[in-house]
């Protein structure tokens, strides 16, 4: 089974940015437990860190052709590209969304999500480990 897993904007300075909010890993280190999580699992993982919602959309559309799954965080994208929920409405296989905070906890702008409402089912507000909840559920319903 492959799955891709997909940061979107400014996770690429997780460590620095805000880690009262996000903790003090870097995004290699939470790269490292995933591929970690996912060999334990035996899924080969691939991580991608985009800032543009264009290089995103793109690698969805691409996924769709050699991937089984998707976990996608689509940072501040989340709560208004309606071009990327669009995107994950148009591939067949499964996206789960994961966040590190808990954006039901966050400012009023940032608790709704408009791409988990594409996504197979979303997690958020358990760190690193939303990662690893959203990986198992991408790999059962990737095995249907």
């Amino acid at each position: 089974m492959r799955v891709l897993v997909i940061h979107g904007p400014n996770l690429n300075l997780l460590g620095e940015r805000q880690p009262e909010i996000y903790g003090t890993a870097t995004l290699a280190q939470i790269d490292e437990f995933i591929i970690a999580f996912a060999r334990e699992m035996t899924i080969e993982v691939d991580c991608v860190q985009y800032n543009s919602e264009g290089d995103i959309i793109g690698a969805l559309h691409d996924a769709r052709k050699t991937y089984d799954g998707v976990v996608i965080n689509p940072g501040a994208y989340s709560h208004y590209s309606y071009a990327i929920a669009d995107a994950i409405s148009s591939i067949r296989i499964p996206v789960v969304e994961a966040h590190l905070s808990n954006i039901a906890a966050r400012e009023a702008h940032r608790r709704v999500s408009v791409t988990a409402a594409s996504c197979a089912g979303s997690v958020s507000g358990f760190g690193r480990e939303s990662y690893a909840l959203a990986l198992r559920a991408v790999a059962i319903l990737a095995a249907k």
